[in-house]
């Protein structure tokens, strides 16, 4: 185990050792991959060492997450709470609480796990990947880090270095809702909307763990634009079932052991209209109109 002090040693560190080295934070899939031998490094690299690894602050708006900090950390701040109340929830349900104690969201998303909450709740504020390499820094969405089950964007010897979340304006309003028969999620959704004399002014749909990696579903989202909460919520309504199946088309559902591709689009659509119901019923504007 290495313990660099700055992330410009931690870089020397995986440029010297290779594929033989990998990066290491919470460790909470890595090493359970290398337990059961998919995995094999003989050299990691520890950044919880490194200076300013567990930064945790709002700033300009923003929050800002190191590479070391974990879920729990999100879950307990009073800051994120405050600010970003969505997170903070959706942090609370992550796996578990020994899960939570250690693992990174940072490091969540470097592995790229399929069936994983973080990346879905995070497409919702539209965050940025700080990420620094040996051709220098760049910032990366957090749509295009994970291209596939596993895999990421990052280029041999870049170091995702923070993760940042621009807050929702005022008036913008979220729900985030999981479910699964086992301890990963077989589907995790989030809608957010901003409301303009009761009719939908924004709206942002994101679907994980059901396909291949999770995604914003802009085709969904401007189903909704212009229209009022009471129209999209009326029985005579087909609004939210076609976005429901734009939803579901986008987020690929796979087979696999969490349950079959029909499934799984049928969990889109129904969870669809769940969390669009509850995010609408924090916003006083919208329980008016659909009153």
């Amino acid at each position: 185990m290495h313990e660099p002090g700055t992330m410009d040693e931690a870089a020397s560190l995986l440029e010297q050792h290779g594929d033989d080295a990998s990066l290491y934070a919470g460790g909470t899939e890595l090493l359970l991959a290398m337990k059961e031998g998919l995995l094999r490094y003989s050299h990691l690299v520890n950044l919880k060492t490194v200076s300013g690894s567990d930064r945790l602050e709002v700033s300009n708006n923003e929050l800002h997450i190191g590479p070391a900090v974990t879920h729990r950390s999100l879950e307990l701040s009073p800051e994120v709470a405050a600010h970003f109340p969505l997170i903070a929830s959706a942090e609370s349900k992550v796996a578990n609480v020994r899960v939570r104690n250690v693992g990174t969201i940072c490091g969540n998303l470097c592995f790229a796990e399929p069936h994983s909450d973080p990346a879905a709740f995070l497409l919702l504020y539209n965050a940025r990947a700080e990420v620094q390499g040996p051709g220098g820094s760049r910032t990366v969405p957090v749509d295009q880090l994970v291209i596939g089950p596993y895999e990421t964007c990052l280029e041999d010897g870049e170091i995702l270095t923070s993760v940042s979340v621009p807050q929702f304006v005022p008036d913008m309003q979220a729900a985030y809702q999981k479910f699964g028969h086992h301890q990963r999620p077989t589907i995790g959704l989030g809608v957010a909307i901003r409301l303009e004399n009761d009719s939908i002014a924004e709206a942002r749909i994101a679907v994980g763990s059901v396909g291949p990696k999770a995604v914003r579903v802009p085709e969904a989202e401007e189903l909704l634009l212009g229209k009022t909460v009471a129209d999209i919520l009326s029985p005579k309504a087909s609004v939210l079932n076609q976005a429901g199946r734009q939803a579901a088309e986008a987020a690929q559902p796979m087979d696999d052991l969490h349950g079959a591709a029909d499934y799984k689009e049928h969990l889109v659509r129904v969870f669809l209209e769940r969390v669009f119901v509850e995010a609408v019923g924090i916003a006083p504007a919208a329980q008016r109109s659909a009153a």
